[in-house]
């Protein structure tokens, strides 16, 4: 099946810019370091979740959805976006925020806290760290059928079969843009949270027959709870397109050395490299995924795992309004 048959909307007019990071590549004094600034795709303060929904919500509209329902944490990036996407559909909108401590949910809180009521969430729904999200998403959209309306369940991140397919799609974005510059990309360095981000851009490279290796840093979890989540991902959007992929395990290399005591938890490491390529570039990463990255990112060149002939594309997922809920770290 190609990509092309498959509903999609678009919200973004543009290819997102692919940057040459020349004063982050000088302090580091490693390899050459690219950026793929998915930060500034479409949607409200944009982020990686925009690709997926552009196939997530085709997907609801195809099965009449007038309502989508979704979750995350309660500064979720996702949950921002799924209700960013619905305004522009026209739908509803319910979000389920799971606390990650009890007690932390405040909804005068700043970052996407505040967004989600500025954009006008229908409904905010907010359970407690041992609760399961997607029991309470099904009894929520089991309540609105029987008010004869039509809800759409949409994944913790959005990832799924359909939602891994937006970076499947950004992939070949990246090779014509590399193309295009004349430059290989011997490495891709990505954030790895639900994991259909990850698994998307191998799926894509992979499909590519691309040498590049692809390294992803875990936000959450171990390697061992992860790991095989990604893999599934894969496996199930391979599927879904109806082409055979092996997995390259040999040029993918997972890491969960920068996750901390845990998802959202700041480390003193994710402190330092939002700092520095805000201070080298000008960019703002956030501080529960692409600072945790960028952070394992510098201590793979302190290792000397790239060399100076590398070149090495990061690819930005978003999340800047997460920093205002948490500037007492940076100042």
């Amino acid at each position: 099946m190609l990509l092309a048959q498959i509903p999609r909307r678009r919200y973004t007019n543009r290819q997102t810019p692919l940057e040459k990071l020349e004063h982050l590549t000088e302090k580091l004094g490693g390899p050459t370091i690219y950026m793929k600034r998915d930060d500034l795709l479409g949607l409200t303060a944009g982020g990686n979740k925009t690709r997926k929904l552009e196939f997530l919500m085709a997907d609801a509209i195809k099965h009449g959805a007038d309502t989508v329902i979704t979750t995350g944490a309660i500064q979720s990036n996702h949950c921002r976006l799924t209700l960013s996407a619905a305004i522009k559909e026209g739908l509803h909108c319910q979000l389920v925020l799971q606390e990650k401590q009890s007690g932390t949910y405040d909804q005068r809180a700043s970052g996407n806290n505040f967004l989600y009521e500025l954009l006008g969430a229908e409904n905010i729904t907010v359970v407690p760290p041992e609760a399961n999200p997607l029991e309470e998403m099904n009894r929520l959209a089991m309540q609105l059928r029987d008010e004869g309306r039509k809800p759409y369940v949409i994944p913790l991140g959005g990832s799924n079969e359909i939602g891994t397919l937006g970076y499947v799609a950004c992939v070949q974005e990246i090779v014509q843009q590399t193309c295009d510059i004349g430059v290989h990309m011997s490495h891709v360095v990505g954030v790895v949270g639900s994991g259909g981000t990850f698994a998307g851009l191998a799926l894509g490279f992979g499909l590519h027959y691309s040498d590049v290796s692809l390294t992803g840093m875990h936000i959450t979890g171990t390697k061992e709870t992860q790991d095989p989540l990604v893999q599934q991902h894969i496996e199930n959007a391979a599927n879904f397109l109806q082409v055979p992929f092996h997995i390259p395990t040999k040029r993918i290399k997972l890491y969960d050395d920068y996750v901390g005591e845990g998802y959202g938890v700041p480390t003193d490491e994710m402190i330092a490299a939002v700092k520095l390529v805000a201070q080298t570039e000008g960019i703002l990463l956030d501080p529960v995924y692409t600072g945790k990255a960028m952070a394992g990112l510098i201590d793979l060149i302190d290792q000397g795992v790239y060399t100076k002939d590398d070149n090495v594309l990061f690819i930005h997922t978003g999340g800047s309004p997460a920093l205002y809920q948490h500037k007492n770290l940076f100042i």
